[in-house]
């Protein structure tokens, strides 16, 4: 099922009430920037109904910082501390899972290494009456506008790099993928395809979950700037668009996480094998090109091999299954994944 026409926008004569909404945030050993975060949150107008925090398992003092802001953040603070560290993946799905049982009508997913801009919310309601799956836009570390990759070219289940990034009067651009930094989604599109998969541990994740979305809605990507970057990546300037630096663990994750987007095409019917392995030689010369130019080494190609044979014993379990959808409420798969970012990387 693909739902890609204007025909297709939900549209509903409620306005959207800030209280329905939950900020759902996953963190891990990163304090420092949590505390932005959540003073970023004080400064709302208007605030979320929930702030829901997921600490994967951090051992510096982010429980304590937590703990300080229950009563100045200016709304219900729930938090979860994971016993291990689940990765982003883990972390969001329970996060969306803790925020659709505390009755959200919308979830505002995001990583740790972010501010929301005072009237962030309200720019994301004024668009709530007409979707069910949106994506804001944000301002970069150094104040520049960051461009996301907001399609993707399915078959080969990679993004589209080159993707416009202008927008025009009607103010939204509709996407086929989905970022956990700002992704805000309706509780019925949840309730249909279930949370995100904590399976992948990182990467690949939110453009899956985002893909799934936008088979089910009409997802638009805003032209409303909600969020800032507060964390420098080292970045190697194309002229046109930026390449991030990245790591072994997500080297590692990059190309055996294939196999789930393989999984779950198969079970959507859209696999299509040679183009599918179009976009994972792709993805591993770009992953290539990442280690050369922004990382300035050719160590960690290592990471690559081994998620590609990782991945083909993952597209070999006939067992696999998708997250299922949400009834009353839902528990997420156990992760497959290590305790750690260090132990991924091997």
């Amino acid at each position: 099922m693909t739902v890609t026409s204007e025909s297709a926008v939900t549209t509903t004569a409620q306005p959207f009430e800030p209280a329905s909404a939950t900020i759902a945030i996953v963190t891990y050993n990163r304090s420092g920037l949590l505390t932005r975060l959540l003073t970023s949150i004080t400064e709302m107008d208007p605030k979320p109904g929930h702030v829901v925090i997921v600490d994967n398992a951090s051992t510096d003092d982010t429980t304590e910082l937590v703990a300080s802001f229950r009563e100045r953040l200016g709304t219900e603070l729930v938090y979860r501390r994971m016993e291990t560290n689940t990765g982003g993946s883990g972390g969001f799905s329970e996060g969306m899972r803790v925020a659709y049982e505390l009755g959200s009508e919308w979830i505002w997913l995001m990583d740790d290494d972010v501010e929301v801009l005072p009237d962030g919310l309200a720019k994301m309601g004024k668009w709530a009456p007409r979707f069910k799956s949106i994506q804001g836009r944000r301002y970069d570390y150094d104040g520049s506008e960051f461009y996301w990759q907001y399609k993707v070219a399915e078959a080969l289940g990679i993004p589209i790099p080159f993707a416009p990034a202008s927008f025009d009067e009607s103010g939204y651009r509709p996407m086929n993928s989905g970022c956990f930094e700002g992704m805000f989604i309706h509780r019925d599109i949840v309730r249909q395809i279930g949370l995100p998969d904590p399976r992948f541990f990182i990467y690949w994740d939110d453009q899956t979950y985002g893909w799934l979305a936008s088979r089910r809605t009409a997802s638009v990507i805003v032209n409303e700037f909600v969020l800032r970057r507060t964390r420098e990546i080292k970045q190697w300037d194309m002229g046109v668009r930026h390449m991030n630096a990245s790591s072994n663990a997500y080297r590692y994750y990059i190309m055996r996480n294939r196999a789930y987007i393989k999984h779950y095409y198969r079970a959507q019917g859209v696999y299509k094998p040679l183009r599918f392995a179009t976009g994972t030689a792709l993805t591993f010369v770009k992953e290539l090109v990442r280690l050369v130019f922004v990382e300035r080494t050719v160590r960690g190609t290592s990471n690559l091999f081994r998620g590609l044979r990782d991945g083909r014993r993952i597209a070999r379990d006939s067992s696999w299954t998708p997250m299922p959808p949400l009834e009353a409420s839902a528990a997420p798969t156990p992760a497959e994944a290590p305790a750690n970012e260090d132990q991924a990387a091997g």
